[in-house]
């Protein structure tokens, strides 16, 4: 039985169900699912309609390999700083598991949470003309559309910006992909078949987050609060 749902349930269903996916089967993207993906990029909002993103898809695997690479390169480099500041221990704080807390530095520092890239069958290559004043927020859109719509196919996706905030890395992403001097080369998303399903990540109570007239006054009332 096919379930059913109003519009703005469907909207949510989409958006819980969007997952940061690293893993995935052999199985190749269709190339109808592809073009369901770029065409949700495709009708992003931008600012003055300017359209500023190009996508550039990458299947080659020698390709995806080096992409990978520099991928890996970047995260072990931002992560290691991390790790040597003290930074990344004050964030797994909590993690009380030693054997799980090792394990996540050795996937940080190492850069092993990016270069997962040279695995997906399918990354596409974010590209937005430099000279438009919102690109980042229009390309941020436009990914966030096709992250949507990857989640809607029953396919797994990443966003993944560590080939593309050290402007050394991102030097080596535009002579790979040959893009023009005119773009920048924003971020890359994995796409593929997941291995496994995820379950959903933690987020901040509502209460915390939303603020009535000024910042630091709650709009909603904690949920002990609004029970008595």
């Amino acid at each position: 039985m096919t379930d059913t749902f109003t519009l703005p349930d469907a909207a949510m269903k989409l958006i819980l169900d969007r997952r940061s996916i690293r893993d995935y089967t052999p199985e190749p993207v269709s190339e109808e699912d592809l073009a369901k993906i770029l065409e949700a990029g495709r009708q992003a909002p931008s600012g003055e309609d300017a359209q500023p993103w190009r996508f550039i898809i990458v299947k080659d695997a020698e390709a995806r390999k080096k992409l990978g690479a520099i991928a890996g390169g970047g995260s072990g480099r931002r992560f290691t700083s991390e790790f040597v500041t003290q930074k990344m221990q004050e964030r797994f704080a909590n993690l009380k598991d030693e054997a799980k807390k090792k394990a996540a530095f050795e996937k940080l520092t190492s850069g092993q949470v990016s270069a997962f890239l040279a695995e997906a069958p399918v990354n596409i290559v974010v590209c937005g003309k430099k000279h438009v004043w919102d690109m980042p927020f229009d390309t941020s859109a436009a990914i966030e559309n096709m992250l949507l719509m990857v989640a809607g196919l029953g396919l797994g996706a990443c966003w993944v910006i560590a080939p593309c905030i050290d402007i050394r890395d991102e030097e080596r992403v535009k002579e790979l992909f040959n893009i023009p001097e005119g773009y920048k080369a924003v971020s890359i998303i994995s796409v593929g078949h997941p291995t496994r399903s995820h379950r959903p990540r933690p987020r901040l109570p509502i209460h915390e987050l939303v603020f009535n007239e000024k910042f630091g006054e709650p709009y909603y009332k904690k949920p002990e609060e609004a029970q008595a």
